[in-house]
C-alpha cells in the first residue's frame, strides 16, 4: 500500500480549517524554517490525527466508541485533541518515560491515558488490545495511509510557501512525516531524513533493504523513538531517494539550546533534531544551495532551556 500526492491533496482539503497553516521563515540567506511548532497540541501530528477521524467519520468507522492510539507523547496529544473536537472519546497509551510535560497536556484533553512500558513499541501492543476489546477506532502514530496524507500536507504548504528551495531537512521516527513530506515534494526538492544514531529506524532499513527491528535509546526517543520504520515510509523514502543523515545526542541537544538563544523556539529534542545535522555538519550544505529545515515540535518543559 502507498500514499499518492492526490491522497495528500485530498487530506489538505478534508482538514482544511482544523489546522494551522504554518508560518516559514528566513532565518539566514538560503535557510529557511518551517515552524510546525506552532501546530495545534505543540507538533505536526494534528493534521494525520484530524485526516484518520474525518475519513473514518465519513466512512462511519468513527463511532461512540471513540480511538485508542499509543505514542511517545505528540501522536497522543493530537489524537485526543482531535477526538476532542469530533465529540467522541480518546484512549491514549503512551510509556511510563512520556515527559511530565506531555502528560499533563494529555491530560487537559480530556483523555484517558494509560502508561504502559518503557517505550512507544509496548504502549502500541496494549493500544492494539484494547481497540480488539472496545471496537474503537485505531489511529496509528506513522503507519496508516490517513495519517501519512495528513503529515504531507507540511510538503504541500512549503511548496506555497517556501519559493524556491533545493533541499528538506525532516526529523524521523517512525517516519510519517517523512513519508509524507517525500510523497508531496516529489521531484521538486531533494529531501533529507535526519534521525538520532541511538534511534536510527529508517537508516537501518534502508541498509538492511527493509524495516527491521532495533534499539531505541537517546534525548529525543520521547518523540523519534520508533523501533521500527513504517511500511508506508519505507516504500516513501525508497520511491524518492530520500537521504539519510545521522546525528550524535549531543548535536541535538546543542540544536535546541542554539533554537531557544537564536530565534527564542522552545523545541523539544525531536523538534530540533532536523537543524542539528545542519550545525553539526552531518549534513553539508553546497554554495547556494536554498535549504528548508522543518522545526516539528514544542512539548518541552521550558525550564530546561535555560
Amino acid at each position: 500500500m502507498t500514499v499518492s500526492l492526490e491522497d495528500v491533496r485530498q487530506a489538505a482539503e478534508r482538514i482544511a480549517g482544523r489546522v494551522r497553516r504554518t508560518p516559514v521563515i528566513e532565518v539566514a540567506p538560503g535557510l529557511t524554517f518551517k515552524l510546525e511548532l506552532l501546530q495545534h497540541t505543540g507538533s505536526f501530528k494534528p493534521r494525520g490525527a484530524f485526516n484518520r477521524l474525518l475519513s473514518a467519520k465519513d466512512s462511519g468507522e468513527l463511532t461512540g466508541q471513540g480511538i485508542v492510539a499509543a505514542s511517545g507523547g505528540n501522536h497522543g496529544l493530537a489524537a485526543a485533541y482531535a477526538a476532542r473536537e469530533l465529540g467522541v472519546p480518546a484512549r491514549i497509551f503512551v510509556p511510563e518515560t512520556t515527559p511530565a510535560a506531555k502528560l499533563n497536556k494529555l491530560r487537559t484533553l480530556d483523555a484517558d491515558v494509560v502508561q504502559v512500558g518503557s517505550e512507544y513499541a509496548e504502549a502500541y501492543q496494549a493500544a492494539l488490545a484494547a481497540q480488539t476489546e472496545s471496537g474503537a477506532l485505531l489511529v496509528h502514530a506513522y503507519d496508516q495511509p490517513e495519517v501519512v496524507a495528513g503529515q504531507g500536507t507540511v510538503g504541500l504548504e512549503l511548496l506555497e510557501q517556501a519559493g524556491m528551495f533545493d533541499t528538506v531537512l525532516v526529523a524521523v521516527g517512525g517516519g510519517g512525516l517523512i513519508a509524507g513530506i517525500a510523497t508531496a515534494i516529489g521531484d521538486n526538492a531533494q529531501v533529507v531524513g535526519v534521525e538520532p544514531v541511538l534511534a536510527s529506524a529508517m537508516h537501518r532499513a534502508l541498509q538492511a533493504g527493509q524495516p527491521t527491528d532495533g534499539p531505541v535509546a537517546g534525548v529525543a526517543a520521547d518523540s523519534l523513538g520508533a523501533r521500527r520504520l513504517g511500511d508506508l515510509a519505507f516504500s516513501a523514502v525508497q520511491s524518492h531517494r530520500v537521504q539519510s543523515v545521522l546525528v550524535e545526542d549531543e548535536a541535538i541537544a546543542a540544536a535546541r539550546k542554539q533554537l531557544w538563544q537564536d530565534h527564542h523556539l522552545a523545541t523539544e529534542h525531536g523538534g530540533a533534531t532536523a537543524y542539528a545535522a545542519l550545525l553539526s555538519g552531518a549534513y553539508k550544505a553546497a554554495a547556494g544551495e536554498r535549504v528548508v529545515v522543518v522545526v516539528c515540535g514544542s512539548n518541552t518543559d521550558p525550564s530546561t532551556l535555560i
